[in-house]
């Protein structure tokens, strides 16, 4: 591993209950350097990425995933989180609702938003557009074969373009995959994540 991390990454045992987590130094120096960049930026090493270290090579795609979604989409940063916050509360994963709660208070700079979206994304202050896009979101994850013309139709008319549609349902998906794997391993939130943005 490189010399340019400052913090010191910490695989925590607790990261999940059901699986055993690695030792650090015997992960390859990709996975690694991953971590390490992920503990500067965060201060803390997020427990996710000390679970999903038990296999390096589905690591290495679960995060390669993670950075087309959230560099290359349409999408901003906020509705990303809140299409993350709204599947992960309907699926009942405790890890990202907790740790995307997190990000959605920050970016959205709204300390009660990410709570109504998890408790109840029909309550939840956001705009009529945003609204669409979550009750989208809701029924790709609990009816997925009811999805049909008419709600990409609603998309449209909220004005969401094809490429924003498409980012959409790809997070969508792609958080269904992340919280099935939290909710099987029984991955937990860090702490720190509880306090961030409120």
């Amino acid at each position: 591993m490189s010399d340019q991390h400052e913090a010191t990454p910490t695989l925590r045992d607790e990261a999940m209950g059901r699986f055993p987590v690695p030792d650090f130094e015997d992960l390859p120096e990709d996975v690694q350097d991953r971590i390490a960049e992920e503990t500067d930026q965060a201060g803390f090493t997020p427990n996710v990425f000390s679970a999903m270290a038990h296999r390096p090579e589905q690591f290495r795609a679960f995060f390669g995933y993670y950075d087309a979604l959230h560099e290359g989409s349409s999408l901003a940063p906020e509705e990303i989180e809140m299409i993350i916050v709204a599947v992960s509360g309907t699926n009942d994963c405790y890890y990202c609702i907790v740790a995307h709660g997190a990000l959605l208070r920050i970016f959205a700079e709204a300390p009660l938003l990410a709570d109504q979206i998890a408790a109840n994304h029909r309550i939840a202050d956001v705009s009529e557009a945003h609204r669409a896009m979550l009750d989208f979101a809701v029924k790709l994850t609990e009816s997925p074969g009811r999805v049909d013309d008419t709600d990409l139709e609603r998309l449209r008319g909220s004005g969401f373009s094809e490429a924003e549609i498409w980012d959409i349902s790809s997070v969508v998906a792609y958080y269904n995959l992340a919280n099935r794997m939290a909710l099987v391993t029984d991955m937990r939130p860090n702490e720190e994540f509880h306090a961030m943005g409120r």
